[in-house]
């Protein structure tokens, strides 16, 4: 039995220690993403884009970002306000036991990786981000190994000569509260 595979998978999903905050500003663009709950994933796969972009805050712990999904022709905007704790984060206005999510651990140069678990890890989201739109074979390689080892389907991959959503400057975060989506954070 080899030893190695576990170890290895371990190393592959495991959160970041530390997260600086500063690595996080600006737009990044979703590369890839899967969803354990394959209803959810069929839904995520209809969507042409869509991008996180991190807004400069006065605070290292709290965390303001937009995202934007293209769908249908259409863009659909959100906003978030996040409390992070190392590489953990929570959703402020979500119950904390019901989701849990961290950034994991990534070899890719200007990609970010969000990991969440939702419902005591009933269902799992995964997405990789990236400043560039299409990635090397060797990272999109080591993203699918990721989902193998979190036992996930395979990932869904945006399509790099899809149009992005124009970004949506944020006003105050605090205003933007009501955009928020209820429920699901796919």
């Amino acid at each position: 039995m080899n030893q190695s595979a576990p170890l290895a998978c371990e190393e592959l999903v495991r959160p970041l220690d530390q997260l600086d905050p500063l690595y996080l500003e600006g737009k990044w663009a979703l590369v890839a993403g899967s969803l354990s709950h394959l209803p959810y994933l069929e839904k995520f796969k209809q969507r042409d884009s869509a991008t996180v972009n991190f807004f400069k805050n006065t605070s290292e712990t709290n965390i303001f970002y937009t995202r934007s999904i293209f769908l249908g022709n259409k863009c659909q905007y959100s906003s978030y306000n996040i409390s992070l704790e190392g590489s953990s984060f929570t959703f402020d206005g979500t119950d904390k036991s019901n989701l849990t999510a961290n950034f994991v651990h990534k070899s890719c140069h200007g990609c970010m990786l969000m990991h969440m678990n939702v419902e005591s890890g009933k269902r799992q989201h995964f997405y990789l981000f990236s400043r560039r739109r299409e990635l090397e074979q060797k990272e999109m390689e080591e993203f699918r190994t990721q989902m193998e080892c979190l036992n996930m389907p395979p990932p869904a991959v945006m399509d790099p000569i899809k149009e992005l959503c124009p970004e949506k400057r944020a006003s105050v975060p605090a205003a933007q509260t009501e955009e928020k989506t209820k429920g699901q954070k796919d």
